[in-house]
């Protein structure tokens, strides 16, 4: 994970994974990169009527002042946890970051201009999350190809210490296992977690702890019967029960549409983990 994209807004979302970028930053010696993307304004155009000069300039100042002020904040955060401003191509000892403004539709940059990066860190989304932000991190999670960290509002000391991997056994959740490595070979302890009723096919987790072992992963099993609750439920209350800092799940298995209609695992941790959760499709 030597590489992170940051895609900042100067919200409480945007300050959360900022906290877990740089502490993914100081574990692993990363190049973090704070990206504010400029979209272009909103005109609401009558047919016949020009848009004025003085709308699209007074538009302008007010992104370039908010532009500035969420770099400042971010410069400032830098400074306060001792990370060093450094750009990519610098030689570094540790971890650095800098800055970036593009222009365009931040859904489609992140989405594009992300496949470049080992990691995309994003605030948690939570259930009254906007539409853009929402866009943001689905247009992450299936068209970037690279795994994402959706960060909780208060972030552990260390992420990674102790992981949990959610395993059904899916396409999806086992390239998030390989996309995890770095994570997962790096850990104290990693427990792979069955939900009894949950896994739709694929191999067992008992198999992949073989393998996790032979990677250098200090890997264990285990599954739980859920008593009345469902598998996003079961999984949380364990992660909480086994004091894990670090979550890794496959994002949605089940369609975006079944999830959204009948519920599913991701969208409940999408929207109530307290824990970081690296996830990917």
């Amino acid at each position: 994970m030597k590489t992170i994209l940051l895609p900042f807004h100067d919200e409480a979302a945007g300050r959360a994974a900022l906290d877990a970028a740089c502490r993914v930053a100081s574990r692993f010696g990363s190049y973090v990169e704070g990206l504010l993307v400029r979209e272009h304004p909103h005109v609401d155009i009558v047919p016949g009527m020009p848009v004025s000069a003085a709308y699209l300039s007074e538009a302008a100042k007010e992104w370039r002042a908010f532009a500035d002020a969420s770099r400042g904040h971010f410069l400032q955060y830098l400074e306060e946890r001792g990370v060093t401003y450094g750009e990519l191509e610098a030689p570094a000892d540790g971890a650095t970051a800098a800055w970036r403004e593009l222009e365009g539709r931040e859904s489609t940059t992140i989405a594009t201009y992300g496949r470049l990066f080992d990691l995309i860190v994003l605030g948690r989304v939570a259930s009254d999350a906007s539409e853009r932000w929402q866009s943001s991190c689905e247009a992450a999670l299936f068209e970037s190809g690279r795994p994402v960290l959706l960060a909780p509002p208060e972030a552990p000391e260390v992420i990674g210490r102790k992981v949990l991997v959610a395993w059904n056994g899916s396409t999806e959740t086992a390239r998030t296992v390989a996309l995890s490595m770095p994570f997962l070979v790096a850990a104290e302890e990693v427990l792979v977690l069955a939900v009894e009723g949950w896994i739709p096919g694929g191999p067992p987790g008992t198999e992949l702890v073989h393998h996790l072992v032979r990677n250098g992963v200090k890997a264990s099993y285990d599954m739980v019967k859920p008593s009345g609750v469902s598998p996003g439920e079961a999984i949380l209350e364990e992660c909480a029960r086994s004091g894990c800092d670090l979550l890794v799940k496959g994002a949605y298995t089940r369609t975006r549409f079944t999830q959204v209609i009948f519920g599913g695992a991701t969208l409940h941790i999408m929207q109530n983990a307290t824990l970081p959760v690296l996830m990917a499709h």
